[in-house]
């Protein structure tokens, strides 16, 4: 699995004319699954990412979690994050999951953090998105299961 993960001040994701998920301070991130990904990839990366400290202390150095600033996490599945342009001009996205289990996986990452306590928003698989976010820092970082 494969995320680009973003501290925002906001960040929502619309759906034709809904507002499916919105935040405030958090995390922007953008999932993608890969073939062959597993449960363990998925809780590994919900982990990871909710304790990753992002975000700034007293001291002002990066040295805060998700969980300790008491923030949420606003996921959006991102099969491109797996395209592939080393040849030619079109990307092949031959190396992104089936839309199936992609999102069983996508489902079983968005769990995982959420049995941590933080609030989580989404998008909605599958579905030509709007996505707005207001990156805080800026900081954005790609984190992988592998």
């Amino acid at each position: 699995m494969r995320a680009v993960v973003q501290r925002v001040s906001e960040g929502s994701v619309r759906v034709e004319e809904d507002v499916t998920g919105a935040i405030e301070t958090g995390l922007m991130v953008l999932l993608g699954v890969g073939r062959g990904d597993t449960d363990k990839e998925a809780r590994y990366l919900a982990d990871k990412i909710s304790g990753l400290r992002i975000f700034e202390d007293e001291a002002g150095k990066m040295n805060r979690s998700l969980e300790d600033v008491g923030g949420a996490m606003l996921v959006v599945s991102q099969f491109t994050l797996y395209g592939d342009c080393s040849k030619g001009r079109r990307p092949s996205f031959i190396d992104a999951a089936p839309p199936q289990e992609a999102d069983e996986l996508y489902t079983t990452f968005i769990e995982a953090v959420r049995f941590k306590g933080i609030p989580v928003e989404t998008g909605r698989f599958q579905t030509h998105m709007q996505v707005s976010l207001t990156n805080d820092g800026p900081v954005t970082l790609i984190v992988e299961s592998k």
